[in-house]
């Protein structure tokens, strides 16, 4: 009974190894599968990342001018369209303004600044969208006009 036992023993300890062998192989392939999907997923994300630079740089003075002015009409109280514009520091002033208008609505003042800046945009992308092209791109982009 004893060899029965040394013999079971035997066995036992070769399967652990066996198991143990087996459980570094699919810990490496793991780890491999892991590094290939890391590495797949910085290549989607740089592919992604240059599409959407891209698509920014090519956006061009009439689209500039469509999108400019619906998001004045939309989110003109935060200066939005400013920034589509790179005019900083005026998205900075509407945004802000329009923060603190908010913090302060408890008070009557802060309902009047928000209604301010929101016309503001209102009439911001009602005027881009009625200037032609041409006008737009001449004012906005190379004439650098901050406000109306």
């Amino acid at each position: 009974m004893s060899e029965e036992n040394k013999d079971l023993g035997d066995k036992a300890e070769e399967a652990f190894d066996d198991a143990k062998e087996k459980a570094k192989d699919f810990a490496e392939d793991t780890k491999e599968a892991a590094g290939d999907f890391a590495d797949e997923a910085k290549k989607t994300a740089n592919e992604f990342a240059d599409g959407a630079k891209e698509a920014m740089n090519n956006v061009s003075g009439d689209n500039k001018k469509i999108l400019a002015g619906v998001l004045a009409i939309i989110f003109g109280s935060l200066g939005v369209h400013k920034f589509i514009l790179g005019y900083q520091k005026e998205g900075i002033i509407l945004l802000v303004a329009t923060i603190i208008g908010y913090a302060t609505m408890c008070f009557v003042i802060g309902s009047f600044v928000v209604m301010a800046t929101a016309i503001v945009g209102l009439i911001e992308g009602i005027i881009y969208l009625t200037k032609s092209d041409e006008e737009f791109y001449n004012t906005y982009q190379v004439g650098k006009k901050p406000w109306f």
